[in-house]
């Protein structure tokens, strides 16, 4: 006889209650199977997490060495820019060749010219070069004087592991410049 207030439901075959110890069990935890799965759906993801860090890594790589080469070619074109009357001395730069600096009767295009070989020699890129071309431009008639100033820094790229071979870059920048 059950009590008023007192609802007892027992199902017929359920393997709900144990009748040996009267102790509850449920299908809860997990089994062996179930936890091998779990072990390798994460080691999955910690690999692909590792192979996400190798990439990031190297393209910040390549970040550092295009904002160096950046900063080194506006720096030469901040140094033609302040001595634009005499544009034409820069014309032939290589900073591998010292041949191709320009003469003594331009002592500040010679100054720009050492300075500028001496930062691309100290900006720790692998067989960097820079070079400086300056071509007339503009209408003839009349005549504006401007000129296209190109500016070329290549270096060769980072190694990216010990598997990857260093590669051959360049930046390449042009602007006209006319005299005041």
């Amino acid at each position: 006889m059950v009590p008023h207030g007192h609802l007892f439901l027992t199902e017929e075959g359920s393997d709900a209650m144990n009748s040996r110890n009267g102790i509850l069990r449920g299908r809860s935890g997990f089994t062996l199977l179930e936890s091998m799965i779990a072990v390798v759906i994460l080691s999955t993801g910690l690999l692909a997490l590792a192979g996400m860090q190798t990439i990031s890594f190297s393209r910040n790589v390549d970040a550092n060495e295009l904002t160096r080469v950046t900063n080194l070619v506006a720096e030469m074109v901040e140094r033609i820019q302040f001595n634009r009357r005499n544009v034409t001395a820069y014309n032939g730069i290589d900073t591998l060749n010292v041949a191709t600096q320009p003469p003594n009767a331009q002592p500040m295009a010679r100054g720009d010219y050492a300075q500028w070989q001496a930062l691309l020699s100290e900006s720790g890129l692998p067989s960097v070069q820079g070079s400086v071309t300056v071509v007339p431009t503009g209408p003839t008639t009349p005549s504006l004087n401007q000129s296209l100033v190109t500016i070329t820094v290549s270096w060769f790229g980072s190694i990216r592991s010990e598997t990857s071979v260093k590669r051959s870059r360049a930046i390449t920048f042009r602007t006209v410049i006319a005299p005041e």
